[in-house]
């Protein structure tokens, strides 16, 4: 697998691709409205990116930037085994990978500078506060991060945060998350929780992570991400990412489709048992209407896009 994101023109997206999928989309670009694929590493890292334009008939157009402006670079290639070859090089972070393609810089246009944030010290503080928060909780993309950022204090009389500000912010902010995580050793915990979950989803029980802001919409919701013959849910929300990576282990709510007590608690033993396979603890009494709760439980969630 190849530690990329690839997203098309038509708005598919492939994440950890292997490089015999990679070489199928090459190939695949060129028709109307599927011209181009974009590669973003993961965890993405701020205006670091590869991507191909082709049109049925012509060459191959290439790119990748590594950051700043300077180092935007472009080639052309003749066929679609020309660029499988760069773009998995790339992707691989291969010594020389670019030996092959005659680059030259891209001159995209002069770049504004992003003026300071015009904040209080205390606002500008519980501003950053909360992004690190929802980093930490690690589902957040950068858009979503920048979003966040730009809306956060606004109030009816006033906007203090502009959008080019706010993506400064968070593409700072998730530099530093990305660059922590990077001493991260082996699989963390909610890796193992993933996994526990994908099992369960395998098996019947719906799982999902981060799904909605709360119990109520979530008990609402969880029925629409069903297959027709899942038997019954888990999952958590985001207020349980939040008080997870603050330290306080993760409630998890779970229940049958045919809403029997009975049903409920099965899914509850199926789902205290897939979490100790996966390698967590749990605090559960059996009793189906008290939530599972994840502890001890050290969250570290790895950023990908």
């Amino acid at each position: 697998m190849l530690d990329i994101t690839v997203r098309t023109e038509n708005g598919e997206r492939y994440p950890r691709v292997p490089s015999d999928e990679l070489a199928r989309l090459v190939r695949g670009i060129g028709g109307e409205g599927d011209r181009f694929l974009v590669l973003q590493r993961i965890p993405d890292l701020p205006e670091v990116f590869a991507q191909v334009w082709h049109e049925a008939g012509g060459g191959y157009t290439l790119e990748h930037r590594d950051g700043s402006p300077d180092r935007h670079f472009q080639a052309t290639a003749g066929t679609p085994e020309a660029v499988t070859a760069a773009l998995t090089g790339w992707a691989r972070g291969r010594g020389g990978w670019d030996a092959g393609l005659d680059w030259s810089p891209l001159d995209t246009g002069p770049v504004r500078p992003v003026p300071p944030l015009d904040l209080a010290e205390e606002e500008r503080a519980q501003l950053e506060e909360r992004i690190r928060e929802v980093l930490a909780g690690g589902y957040a993309s950068r858009a979503e991060l920048a979003e966040l950022a730009e809306d956060y204090l606004v109030t009816p009389e006033r906007r203090p945060v502009t959008p080019e500000q706010a993506r400064a912010l968070a593409d700072r902010l998730w530099r530093e998350r990305v660059a922590e995580q990077s001493g991260w050793q082996g699989e963390t915990d909610p890796e193992r929780l993933t996994r526990a979950f994908t099992a369960l989803d395998r098996a019947g029980i719906t799982a999902r992570e981060n799904f909605t802001c709360c119990r109520n919409c979530g008990h609402s919701e969880i029925g629409g991400e069903a297959a027709p013959d899942a038997r019954g849910f888990v999952y958590f929300h985001t207020q349980s990412t939040d008080a997870a990576a603050a330290g306080h282990g993760l409630a998890l709510y779970y229940g049958g489709f045919d809403d029997s007590s009975g049903t409920t608690a099965a899914v509850g033993h199926e789902v205290v048992a897939a979490l100790n396979t996966a390698g967590l603890a749990t605090d559960w009494d059996g009793n189906p209407g008290r939530a599972i709760t994840v502890t001890p439980l050290d969250w570290r969630r790895r950023l990908t896009g």
